[in-house]
């Protein structure tokens, strides 16, 4: 509704480190390097922490680059959400034998190599990573379905920490912005417009998932057969749009 604020609790993580469960404290954060999971064409989720400046490590194609995010209040756009800064989730996958998950072009290597760090989208140079490596069974197809288990596993793990970052007390967030939406009568009305990938397998853009930046509840671009979608500038801040390229 117009009108309606957005506020965004930041909780900034000094330590991550592998652990037997998740568990998230106000600044520190453990997950399992073992993950159990049903999807029958992914052989192998291998799970790395890796800390800041030590990445050079060989990996699959990146698929993504993922915050972690959620709400606690309301949904896409308006309420309150919870994040986590320090922190980010890296996926790469690849087929056993075969190709990598890409679209137009791969990026396995060394990550310290095939990263563009301190970027916008990109971890920074002092962020913990969480490696989400994945090998789908020989033999498979680099297919849109094959894509999209990968990244709804991924998904699965990080709605694993996203459920405890609801619970954290807003009075230790480290910042908290609050965003309104507020109507300017006389005023020039502005629309941004921006063109999202919408073809298929590694090339693709979700709408509304059910978190900020997540996946699950999300409607592909493709299967509304690429129409125009229109957001509030809150929503679009909020993780309204996750680009799956």
């Amino acid at each position: 509704m117009r009108g309606e604020a957005l506020k965004i609790r930041v909780f900034h993580m000094q330590e991550v480190r592998a652990g037997k469960n998740f568990r998230l404290e106000n600044e520190r954060l453990s997950v399992p390097t073992e993950f159990a999971y049903d999807f029958p064409d992914i052989e192998q989720l291998s799970i790395r922490i890796l800390p800041p400046r030590c990445r050079d490590v060989q990996t699959n194609t990146i698929m993504d680059v993922i915050p972690v995010s959620t709400k606690v209040l309301g949904t896409i756009g308006r309420g309150i959400t919870h994040t986590l800064t320090g922190v980010c989730v890296v996926l790469c996958g690849a087929i056993r034998d075969g190709e990598q998950m890409h679209e137009f072009g791969s990026s396995e290597g060394i990550l310290n190599e095939t990263m563009k760090w301190n970027q916008a989208g990109t971890p920074k140079y002092d962020d913990y990573v969480i490696l989400l490596d994945m090998l789908a069974k020989k033999g498979c197809n680099l297919t849109r379905t094959l894509c999209l288990d990968m990244f709804a596993l991924a998904d699965l793990y990080i709605q694993q920490i996203r459920n405890q970052l609801k619970t954290l007390n807003g009075k230790d967030a480290v910042e908290t912005y609050v965003y309104k939406e507020e109507s300017h009568p006389g005023k020039l009305r502005i629309a941004l417009v921006k063109q999202v990938a919408g073809q298929g397998a590694m090339y693709d853009t979700l709408c509304f998932p059910k978190e900020p930046s997540g996946f699950e509840g999300g409607i592909s671009i493709i299967d509304i057969n690429n129409m125009p979608v229109l957001l509030t500038p809150n929503e679009y801040r909020d993780g309204a749009l996750r680009a799956m390229v």
